[in-house]
């Protein structure tokens, strides 16, 4: 079976880490690179050995040795991007999340409807061994009925870069990966939130219709109850945990400790943090990849795909409507049913 050919299409830090990985897989070929910058679209490329790079979009769409696209620019670039990559006949891994409204993830699951390319969303955190270990032992009923999620993403600082008036990359961009692993590991779709939200620690994120702490309460249709706090200002390190308690037991998921290390000195026992994101789930990024490439090259769609991207961004809306109007909000749906 010949390598998959994949480029990475936006170079940032996400698209580096991607880059590196594509590089390491033995059934996939980082056949070229992209972004807006050509001297980083070359060094990126000489350092990975991508056969090509480009600084033009619209011609890395167009190469015809070019099997899929991962996809790592800006969310507001995700839809214009998937949608060309789509029409292209490219198989699409894209970062999470799709989109900012429902409007433009219908137009990229029409797209990529159409197109009849396969779609994959960039929850990396089902693909996290301890992530994924929770889940089988639900799935075999280890702690019987799941009654309740309880899940923590706290960054150590807001990345100021990625927000923008208008824009709640709290609740639409860092929330959804609680979202979609609530209702993955449950087992169940969420059908109402209760947000509440400040902007104590950053007051320009207030300017922005932001804020920089939260907490949203889920209940899920089976009749299961989630509680979720997400914050841009843990100092002391990259915080991302979870909880799924059952009627027979508990798994909890996640830790601050980055090493089995710890020092014992007159000034008190420490240990070290994960510093930020890629350390955190380096293997879950690594693992996603992998899992994308070999299921095109068995011809069976990837998951978690865009129906998964959809629902997590619903419940981000109505955590969004929430903050705003300070009542439960009920999870709207639409027409990605006809398309699930």
């Amino acid at each position: 079976m010949q390598p998959l050919r994949l480029a990475v299409l936006g170079l940032g830090h996400m698209g580096l880490v991607h880059a590196s990985n594509v590089a390491m897989l033995p059934n996939a070929r980082l056949h070229a690179v992209a972004s807006r910058r050509p001297e980083v679209a070359q060094e990126t490329a000489q350092r990975y050995n991508a056969e090509r790079h480009y600084s033009d979009y619209d011609e890395l769409f167009r190469d015809p040795e070019l099997d899929a696209v991962l996809i790592a620019t800006g969310v507001a670039q995700h839809e214009n991007h998937i949608i060309q990559a789509a029409e292209h006949g490219l198989h699409i891994l894209t970062e999470k999340p799709i989109g900012y409204s429902l409007e433009a993830i219908d137009r990229v699951l029409a797209a990529v409807g159409d197109a009849g390319v396969h779609f994959q969303v960039g929850f990396m955190r089902r693909f996290d061994p301890g992530y994924a270990m929770a889940k089988k032992k639900i799935d075999e009923g280890q702690i019987g009925h799941p009654v309740l999620f309880k899940a923590t993403s706290r960054d150590p600082f807001w990345p100021e870069k990625q927000d923008g008036p208008g824009y709640n990359t709290t609740f639409l961009d860092l929330g959804v990966h609680d979202f979609d692993l609530g209702r993955w590991m449950m087992g169940s779709e969420v059908s109402q939130v209760y947000a509440l939200g400040k902007a104590l620690v950053y007051p320009k994120l207030i300017e922005f219709g932001d804020v920089d702490n939260a907490v949203v309460s889920l209940t899920f249709e089976n009749g299961a109850l989630g509680s979720i706090d997400l914050s841009r200002n843990a100092r002391y390190g990259y915080d991302i945990r979870a909880e799924v308690l059952g009627d027979e037991g508990a798994l909890q998921i996640g830790g601050l400790q980055q090493t089995p290390l710890l020092a014992l000195t007159r000034e008190g026992v420490t240990h070290d943090v994960f510093p930020w994101y890629p350390d955190r789930f380096n293997d879950a990024f690594a693992n996603e990849v992998a899992a994308f490439v070999d299921a095109i090259q068995e011809r069976r769609a990837p998951q978690p795909g865009g129906i998964e991207g959809r629902r997590a961004t619903e419940i981000g809306l109505a955590a969004l409507e929430s903050w705003h109007s300070g009542q439960p909000v009920s999870v709207k749906r639409g027409m990605h049913e006809e398309l699930s």
